[in-house]
């Protein structure tokens, strides 16, 4: 083997050596070394200031990988020497070998006469064989090493290996952010790998993927691949139920943004005083309860899609904020001072006429000029009835997966005719529920959905109490329609307030806002009730 000359530990190095003082070096170069979590960056800093202290022409830092049996150039730093990152594979056995070792101090070597460092020698291609070599490690375990060069023999003495002990903990400590940098990339990586796999699996091809695509949502299709490449402002309409939120799925998923974020919002359900700080996000301190600052969905949403479900039940104050985003795509928390730009495409949806609210004023035109470049109209079920069919074994299969039956039943002859002359109030909506339903009562043999009646037969029914109910039997959200609508009428079409009908029904006045808009009762609005 080669000589390797050990050094004497961090014994100060004095000025008459010709160099600083061990304070001073010691808080100079773990300030150059830690400023940066991009090790190129900081290692050149150091380099800088060590070529002032020692002979030197290039530092390398690497680590030993023993996952991987090989060592690996972390990065370095040279005047004059381009190394790429490098892995060194090891010969068998000689971790063993250097764990024997057990490097600890700094030392100067001549890696090519060196048996175990010679394994260093591909990665340290520079004029000159003799080093001086700093061990680093991180709770005491050796993990890899800091390298100085210099041309020609004999560069390093006694006083360098003294200076050079100084290095080992800073050195470390840079080594360590570095490598558990690389391990947040690594999953990082790993999960947007993940993301798009998940995407692909749930969506595949977005477009192609809805049932009806063909045929009664044909024109509802060409208009999704017509806007999708680009980035406008879509509005989508159509009734509850009707699978707004599939379109804007397929809008997204088949953009050049079906790698970012698709971020929901049902801006009906949202509190009215939580909504701007759900939506902008709030500064710490903005109000009683804001101990850190939140991101909102704006701001989750930048580099992909935002979709603001029934954004006709957005408040006056949310409607301005919304516009200032349309217009210069910018948010600002509630409680913040400065704009924060935002990359999002924003998709809206509602069951509303917004033209009717705005001459009612209570929704704002700039607004809905914004929103309605481009509008969407998804058909009812009623207008595309050649749908029913297929969307009824899609919900029967996947339903029956849901509840656990191993092999979905099959259809009645006549059910799907049965389906298809039924108005559907609910929409697909309905019918998924309706199937679920079918599904639980189901008893072996054919699902022949003999709890539906046609539309003629269906409205000349008694909806009062008594006998004749058994007659047919009504769905869930038929029977809660039927209650509601009658406390409406207890309450003088009041929902707010004391006497108002949510107080009756005990819930949420928001809430039942919500179950009224999805049975398609209609109610006086909020403007209309204050008035009243």
């Amino acid at each position: 083997m080669g000589t390797i000359t050990e050094g004497r530990g961090t014994a100060s190095v004095e000025s008459d050596m010709g160099m600083v003082g061990r304070d001073e070096f010691i808080r100079e170069i773990t300030l150059r070394i830690c400023s940066s979590l991009e090790i190129k960056k900081s290692l050149l800093s150091a380099f800088e200031y060590l070529k002032e202290q020692f002979p030197l022409e290039a530092l390398v830092l690497f680590i030993i990988d023993e996952r991987l049996g090989a060592i690996r150039r972390i990065e370095h730093a040279s005047e004059n020497v381009a190394l790429p990152p490098q892995l060194v594979p090891l010969p068998e056995g000689m971790l063993r070998k250097i764990a024997a070792r057990n490097f600890s101090e700094p030392f100067i070597v001549d890696i090519e006469k060196d048996e175990i460092l010679g394994a260093l020698a591909p990665m340290m291609k520079v004029e000159g064989n003799t080093h001086l070599i700093v061990p680093l490690r991180i709770r005491g375990e050796l993990v890899g090493g800091l390298t100085l060069h210099a041309s020609g023999e004999g560069r390093y003495g006694e006083k360098h290996l003294e200076l050079a002990g100084c290095l080992a903990e800073p050195f470390a400590i840079a080594l360590a952010n570095t490598l558990a940098h690389e391990e947040v990339l690594r999953y990082q990586a790993i999960l947007l790998d993940d993301k798009r796999f998940l995407n692909r699996e749930l969506y595949g091809d977005a477009a192609d993927g809805i049932i009806g695509g063909n045929t009664g949502l044909r024109n509802v299709m060409e208009m999704v691949r017509q806007v999708a490449p680009l980035n406008s402002t879509v509005l989508i309409l159509g009734e509850t139920g009707t699978g707004k939120e599939m379109i804007a799925n397929a809008i997204h998923f088949s953009s050049p943004r079906r790698n970012g974020p698709f971020i929901t919002v049902n801006c009906g359900a949202l509190p009215e005083n939580l909504i701007d700080s759900e939506l902008f996000g709030h500064e710490r301190g903005a109000f009683t309860g804001a101990v850190a600052e939140s991101r909102g969905r704006f701001e989750r949403a930048d580099g992909g899609t935002i979709f603001l479900d029934e954004i006709g039940e957005l408040p006056p104050n949310a409607q301005v904020r919304l516009l200032r985003v349309l217009q210069n795509r910018e948010v600002e928390r509630v409680g913040g001072k400065r704009p924060i730009p935002v990359d999002i495409r924003v998709i809206a949806a509602t069951h509303r006429n917004l033209q009717s609210m705005v001459v009612e004023g209570s929704f704002r035109e700039d607004l809905w000029y914004r929103l309605s470049g481009f509008p969407i109209i998804v058909p009812p079920v009623r207008q595309r009835k050649e749908d029913v069919p297929a969307l009824t074994r899609h919900f029967v299969t996947v339903r029956s997966m849901d509840l656990g039956i191993g092999v979905p039943p099959s259809i009645a002859p006549g059910a799907l005719q049965r389906l298809m002359e039924y108005d559907w109030p609910g929409n697909v909506r309905e019918l998924e529920n309706l199937v679920e339903r079918e599904l639980i009562l189901h008893r072996g043999g054919p699902l022949t959905f003999s709890t539906i009646l046609p539309v003629s037969e269906h409205r000349n029914l008694p909806l009062d109490a008594g006998n004749n109910r058994s007659l047919y039997p009504l769905n869930l959200d038929e029977a809660n329609a039927v209650h509601i609508s009658e406390v409406l009428k207890l309450a003088k079409g009041k929902i707010d307030g004391p006497g108002g009908a949510a107080e009756m029904l005990g819930i949420n006045p928001s809430t039942l806002r919500s179950r009224l808009d999805k049975l398609g009762i209609s109610y006086r609005r909020r403007g209309r009730e204050s008035k009243g």
